[in-house]
């Protein structure tokens, strides 16, 4: 009933910007609850940013802190993720998230929608 695609991702030196955008269609995406997560070879999922439904309220992981910015636009069913000052162990695919709520969810085991995911190479 939900899809979600993401794009925005490539290759991009260590210290640049890279911005991914996911796409919702389906349902009603304003009273969805919104989350990044990231994945790297051979390691688990991890959560990276999340947001609520109305975009005031955001949850970020401490290793992204300060350097990535969550976002959504409700009018055009879009979430955003401004990566800024990159590292190359931001390396990962990027998953976005959905799950009908009002409250900010950060779990990923609460989340029922998901995206194919966007690679990020962070590399000189």
């Amino acid at each position: 009933q939900v899809q979600l695609v993401e794009s925005g991702g490539g290759l991009v030196q260590p210290g640049g910007s890279l911005r991914l955008s996911c796409a919702s269609s389906g349902r009603t995406f304003s009273n969805y609850a919104m989350g990044w997560f990231r994945q790297a070879p051979e390691k688990e999922r991890e959560f990276v940013a999340a947001i609520n439904w109305s975009g005031g309220i955001t949850s970020y992981a401490d290793s992204v802190k300060g350097r990535f910015t969550i976002s959504r636009d409700n009018a055009k069913n879009t979430v955003y993720l401004q990566m800024n000052s990159l590292k190359p162990e931001d390396t990962a695919d990027y998953y976005c998230a959905s799950r009908w709520s009002v409250v900010l969810i950060t779990s990923p085991k609460q989340y029922v929608n998901w995206g194919q995911g966007t690679q990020v190479t962070v590399s000189s």
